[in-house]
C-alpha cells in the first residue's frame, strides 16, 4: 500500500462510512477484499458505468482484492432502487445473456486476472425457505420505508410489491456470504449497502465499510448518463463515434469526465490545467484531447485512438466528410421525395419532425452546402452525400424501384 492510498479511497466518491474504520484498516498494511454488484440488466455497458469500475480499478492496483459480484439471482428480483414502480423481472434466458457481455467489457478496465467474479446464485440459490424467513426477520417494513424511493411509492398510494423488499436483503446477504471489507457502489445504492453493514453485525462479522460513487452526467451535462436520454458514450462503441462525444462535451463537464474516469491524471494535475486554462496559458480543447485519447485507448488501442483523432482532425478542422462514410440506396415509386423523408429513410434523423428542426437549425448540409429549403425534392438518379449536425453522414443514390 502507497503512503497517499487514502487519497486515492477519497478522489471521485461521494461519501465513505466510516472514514475512521477505513484509515485503521488501512493502517494495518493488509488488502481489504472489497465488493461491488453488477446486475445483468441490460447487455452492455457505458461511461457511467465505469466510474465505479475505474475507481474498483485503482484501489485493484493498490494491491486490494477485488470481488464482482454478477446478480445473476438478484436479477431475476429486479433492483427497485430509484424506481417509481415495480420493475419487471428478467428471464433466466436474458439474464445468461446480458452475463456473457458483461464478463468481456468488464475486462475492458479491471485486471482480469486480479478479479474474483462471482455469481450471487451460488450462495443464494442454496437459501431455503426457512433460511430465507430468517433472513427476512433481521429487517423491519419500517426500516424499509425509510428508503426514498419506498417512502414516496407508499405516500403516493403505488404498489410496492413483496419481492422488492427482498432485494435489498438478498443484496446486503453478498456481504456476509463473501465476508467484505468495504463495498462500493453507486449513491443510489446507499440504502442497499448500508443494509449491507447492518445483516454482517446480525451475523456476527466485521461491519464492511461503504464508499459511493457519484452518477455521471452525461453529454448534456444536466442528466445522469442513460441509454433511455441518448446522452450516453457507450464502452463498445466505435472509436470515432467515442472521439466525437468526447470532444462535444463543454468544457466545464470536462473536469468531472477528467476526475471521474481518468487514470493518467491526479487531482493535482487537474487543478494545475484548470489554472492554466483560466491564465489562458493553455486551450481546453487541447486537455479535451488528451481525454479522448485515454479512454479510447483503454477501450480499444492506443492506434484506435490515434486513427481517432487524425480522423477527428480532418473531419472538423478541415471540413472534410469522414473516409468511413456509410452508403446506401434508397428506392422510391414516385417521381421525387422530400428532404426530410429521405434523412429519415437514410436512419440520419429519427423523424421528420426532427428533419424539419435540423434544417432550421442549419444542421444539415448536401454535398458540404448548408440547406434552406425545408421543402426540397430530391429525384431519382442522383447521388449526394447528406449530413446532419457533426458527426451523422450518408452517401445516398435515390433510384426509382
Amino acid at each position: 500500500m502507497n503512503d497517499n492510498s487514502f487519497e486515492i479511497f477519497q478522489r471521485g466518491s461521494m461519501e465513505i462510512l466510516v472514514v475512521e474504520e477505513l484509515k485503521r484498516k488501512l493502517k494495518k498494511n493488509k488488502p481489504l477484499r472489497i465488493k461491488a454488484g453488477f446486475d445483468p440488466t441490460a447487455p452492455d455497458l457505458h461511461l457511467g458505468h465505469t466510474v465505479l469500475l475505474n475507481k474498483l480499478r485503482q484501489l485493484q492496483d493498490l494491491g486490494h482484492e477485488i470481488d464482482i459480484v454478477i446478480g445473476d439471482f438478484t436479477a431475476l428480483i429486479g433492483d427497485p432502487s430509484g424506481k417509481n414502480m415495480t420493475r419487471p423481472p428478467l428471464s433466466i434466458d436474458e439474464v445468461v445473456a446480458n452475463t456473457k457481455t458483461y464478463e468481456q467489457q468488464l475486462s475492458k478496465v479491471l485486471d482480469s486476472k486480479k478479479t474474483h467474479l462471482r455469481f450471487n446464485s451460488k450462495w443464494l440459490g442454496k437459501l431455503s425457505v426457512t433460511d430465507l424467513i430468517k433472513l427476512a426477520s433481521s429487517y423491519t417494513v419500517a426500516r424499509m420505508l425509510e428508503r426514498d424511493d419506498f417512502h414516496q411509492r407508499y405516500r403516493q398510494h403505488q404498489s410496492i410489491a413483496i419481492h422488492e423488499f427482498l432485494y435489498p436483503l438478498l443484496q446486503g446477504y453478498d456481504s456476509v456470504a463473501l465476508k467484505t471489507d468495504m463495498e462500493c457502489g453507486g449513491n443510489d445504492q446507499k440504502f442497499n449497502l448500508l443494509l449491507g453493514r447492518e445483516l454482517q453485525k446480525h451475523f456476527k462479522q466485521t461491519p464492511q465499510i461503504i464508499l459511493t460513487m457519484p452518477l455521471l452526467e452525461g453529454l448534456d451535462g444536466i442528466q445522469k448518463m442513460s441509454k433511455s436520454l441518448n446522452n450516453y458514450i457507450a464502452v463498445d462503441e466505435p472509436a470515432n463515434d467515442m472521439f466525437g462525444k468526447i470532444m462535444s462535451i463543454s468544457d466545464e463537464l470536462m473536469w468531472r469526465y477528467f476526475e471521474l474516469l481518468s487514470f493518467k491524471k491526479s487531482l493535482q494535475d487537474i487543478k494545475s490545467m484548470q489554472q492554466e486554462v483560466v491564465q489562458g496559458i493553455a486551450n481546453p480543447r487541447d486537455f479535451k484531447i488528451e481525454l479522448a485519447l485515454e479512454i479510447i485507448e483503454r477501450f480499444h488501442t492506443k492506434a484506435d485512438a490515434e486513427k481517432a483523432l487524425l480522423e477527428f482532425q480532418h473531419r472538423f478542422r478541415e471540413g472534410a466528410i469522414p473516409s468511413d462514410i456509410k452508403e446506401l440506396n434508397i428506392r422510391i415509386s414516385g417521381e421525387n421525395l422530400s428532404i426530410a423523408n429521405l434523412l429519415k429513410q437514410a436512419g440520419l434523423v429519427t423523424s421528420t419532425s426532427e428533419a424539419l428542426r435540423s434544417i432550421d437549425a442549419g444542421a444539415v448540409k448536401v454535398d458540404s452546402l448548408k440547406i434552406e429549403n425545408k421543402k426540397l425534392l430530391i429525384k431519382p438518379g442522383s447521388t449526394h452525400v447528406y449530413q446532419v449536425g457533426k458527426r451523422r453522414f450518408a452517401k445516398i443514390t435515390l433510384l426509382h424501384k
